[in-house]
């Protein structure tokens, strides 16, 4: 292993003792794939604080650091973490080196990680390929393209980023296909069950047998193939043979439910087969069986729906059709300039929109505090908004913004946490879906906004402090989501 780069420098005081779980091994953990079962080696693991919590978690970790566990062995693992390491080795070739000895170790997963341009402290004095720090240590600040190209040219493989500064780097070809399709899988829309009961008496006789194969249709929009379908045997024997009781759940099955899961399934497989072009799309033998069916009930062939996939990349180098994608929407808001969506939002969208967006997330990785995405119209930029007070306050205040632009592959961060006069938010139902917990409660604000007249001439209200004046000049204050009379 690669021992000598505890001497680079001044690796041994940056290890530092955490009070939680790390970002890259809690990105994992969030997109399923560290959980029980898995086994996790954490190279240059520090003072053990991320092992220490797997293992109470019931996953098996390891762990080795040249400085606090320089005798602990380094042992091959499902997924292995080189968290916050290559930032902290000065000499380039020795950094390399470290990522080539935790990728040996690597069974399914590497996740690589390191701290992004926009940290860098304007104090920082600079040293090689990277700065000193005011405690005198050494951080590479990598830009997010930069660091994934890094990891691809060291390792000779593709990479997938996670999230800013997280990078997936999979030898496990099937996790990586499952994990890309899960980014863009929408949640199953599974419908009443209340028309289930039937009068004809075989319906009624074999409900038992029937439903699964109803909720089967609901959810995925298809009927089961033969090796889907649970008591194959049973139900031939009591329906004849095996089209005659699919037939019967179909007559079951909500039609509307099951004709707009059948959309959904259809929309994620596009999405998934447009962005996995970014890492090699896989060959039809290469995806799930139960992907395969879905690909051939949807669109009769793989070929057919690869076709279909790349239409939606070539799409969306037209500004005009993504202008009027935005425009055609059914959710968000927009402007001139952009379309404005919730991130709870965004599976609702269109296809070319959700592919959009995808290819920003392909730059970026996973923004996992982002609420609004911004979809620029004219220009192939998507930002990341965070307003963290969505819900709570009835005008919040923009926090950061992180700018993906696909023409350049560059990503810009913004904070404006300590501006005095910052971005606000007006009319915060039309960001979100009709279903949204506090929709209503957002609606009611902006009508009783709209009825006092608060809202005309929305150019000149786009800051806390010219909002604040309007409305404390119309004689009026805001407790919660509701307009309140000042007394005089």
């Amino acid at each position: 292993m690669n021992e000598g780069y505890a001497t680079q420098g001044r690796y041994g005081l940056t290890a530092i003792a955490r009070a939680k779980l790390s970002r890259p091994v809690t990105q994992a953990i969030e997109d399923s794939l560290i959980g029980p079962g898995t086994t996790v080696f954490d190279y240059g693991c520090g003072r053990g604080g991320d092992i220490a919590r797997l293992n109470d978690l019931g996953v098996k970790a390891e762990g080795w650091d040249p400085v606090h566990r320089p005798a602990s062995p380094c042992v091959p693992a499902d997924v292995v973490n080189i968290g916050y390491v290559v930032n902290v080795i000065e000499n380039p070739d020795v950094r390399a080196q470290a990522l080539q000895a935790a990728w040996t170790l690597t069974h399914r997963l590497l996740i690589v990680s390191a701290r992004l341009d926009w940290d860098v402290a304007p104090t920082a004095t600079f040293h090689g390929d990277g700065v000193l720090t005011a405690k005198g240590t050494f951080q590479k600040f990598y830009r997010q393209e930069e660091l994934r190209s890094w990891v691809e040219e060291v390792l000779s493989t593709h990479s997938v980023a996670a999230s800013p500064g997280i990078i997936y780097v999979f030898k496990d070809k099937g996790l990586e296909q499952s994990f890309l399709l899960s980014r863009v899988r929408q949640r199953s829309r599974l419908g009443s069950r209340q028309n289930f009961l039937q009068r004809e008496q075989l319906l009624e006789t074999n409900r038992n047998l029937l439903e699964p194969l109803a909720i089967f249709l609901e959810s995925r929009g298809r009927l089961p193939e033969v090796e889907e379908i649970p008591d194959s045997a049973e139900l031939v024997s009591r329906f004849g043979s095996l089209r005659s009781a699919l037939a019967m759940a179909e007559r079951i099955a909500d039609a509307t439910t099951w004709q707009q899961s059948r959309q959904s399934l259809g929309d994620d497989l596009l999405v998934y087969l447009a962005l996995a072009t970014f890492g090699g799309r896989p060959r039809y033998s290469e995806l799930s069986l139960e992907t395969q069916n879905d690909v051939k009930a949807l669109f009769g062939s793989h070929k057919e729906a690869c076709q279909k996939a790349d239409g939606l990349l070539m799409a969306l180098g037209d500004s005009e059709r993504r202008s009027r994608a935005c425009t055609e929407r059914t959710t968000g808001k927009i402007t001139p300039d952009a379309l404005y969506v919730h991130v709870t939002a965004l599976p609702s969208l269109p296809p070319l929109l959700r592919v959009y967006e995808g290819c920003a997330r392909a730059l970026t990785g996973t923004i996992t505090n982002a609420t609004l995405v911004k979809l620029h119209r004219d220009t192939p930029k998507v930002s990341y908004l965070i307003y963290p007070y969505f819900d709570k306050e009835p005008h919040p205040a923009l926090h950061v913004s992180i700018r993906a632009n696909l023409k350049t592959l560059d990503v810009k961060y913004r904070d404006f946490r300590n501006f005095n006069n910052p971005p606000i938010l007006h009319r915060k139902e039309t960001f979100v879906g009709a279903d949204y917990p506090n929709r209503s409660k957002f609606d009611r604000l902006t009508l009783q906004e709209e009825r006092h007249g608060l809202l005309d001439n929305p150019a000149s209200i786009g800051t806390k402090l010219t909002w604040d004046a309007r409305v404390k000049a119309a004689g009026w204050r805001i407790s919660g989501h509701r307009l309140v009379r000042i007394q005089a």
